[in-house]
C-alpha cells in the first residue's frame, strides 16, 4: 500500500511540476508590534488537542510564520537564533488548498503540491479538524533541529497571545511528508498543528 501511495504521489508530482508554472500566494505584512506582555504569555503557554476547522485568515497566518522564521529588523536576520548565521531550515504549510513553502524574504507562499494532504497528519482523531499544519525541515542534523525548536516555541507563544491552540507533533508519517516535499526522509523534523479553539 505504501509503495502504491509513493508511485501515485510521484507521478502526480511530476505531472504538476511539468504542466504548471510556479504558483505563489502573497501574504500581508505581519504586525510586529503590540500584543500581550511577554511574561503573561510565557506563563499561559500550553499545548492543546482541541481545534475548530475554522480557517486561519491570511493576516494571522502571516504572523504565525513570521514568529516561526520571519525576517527581523536586525539586518535581515531571522526571528529565531541561527547557528553560524546559516539558514538551514524550511517551513512548509499544509492547508486545504495544498502544500506551500514559506518565503520570508518575498513574504509569500510557493505551492509545492496542489492538493489537500492534511489527512497524513490525522494519526490521532483530534488532528482531523486542524486547519493548518506547519512542517519544519532541514538537512543539518544538529542546526536544523535547533532552529525548529526555536521556531515552534515562538509559534506557541504567538498562538497563546493570539488566542490560537497549537501542539507540536512527531506522530505522523514522515516518509509520506518527505515524498510530497521531494526531500530526504531524515530532513523532516517535526510538525505543529495550529488552529482556533472549538466554538463554545
Amino acid at each position: 500500500m505504501k509503495q502504491l501511495f509513493a508511485v501515485a504521489l510521484f507521478a502526480s508530482a511530476l505531472s504538476f511540476s511539468a504542466n504548471a508554472q510556479e504558483v505563489t500566494y502573497p501574504l500581508p505584512a505581519p504586525a510586529i508590534s503590540g500584543g500581550r506582555p511577554l511574561m503573561d504569555v510565557i506563563s499561559e503557554r500550553h499545548s492543546s488537542r482541541a481545534f475548530s476547522p475554522r480557517p486561519i485568515d491570511d493576516q494571522t497566518l502571516s504572523e504565525v510564520l513570521y514568529a516561526a522564521y520571519g525576517v527581523s529588523h536586525d539586518q535581515g536576520k531571522r526571528t529565531i537564533p541561527m547557528a553560524r548565521g546559516k539558514n538551514t531550515m524550511n517551513v512548509y504549510v499544509f492547508r486545504a488548498d495544498g502544500v506551500w513553502l514559506y518565503n520570508p524574504l518575498r513574504l509569500n507562499l510557493s505551492q509545492v503540491y496542489p492538493k489537500d494532504m492534511r489527512f497524513i497528519f490525522a494519526t490521532q482523531d483530534y488532528a482531523k479538524d486542524v486547519p493548518v499544519h506547519l512542517v519544519f525541515t532541514g538537512p543539518e542534523e544538529d542546526y536544523s533541529a535547533m532552529e525548529a525548536g526555536s521556531a515552534y516555541q515562538n509559534v506557541g507563544l504567538y498562538a497563546t497571545s493570539r488566542g490560537l491552540n497549537n501542539i507540536v507533533r512527531g506522530f505522523f508519517d514522515k516518509k509520506k511528508v518527505a515524498e510530497i516535499l521531494n526531500i530526504d526522509d531524515d530532513e523532516v523534523i517535526v510538525s505543529q498543528a495550529i488552529g482556533w479553539p472549538p466554538q463554545q
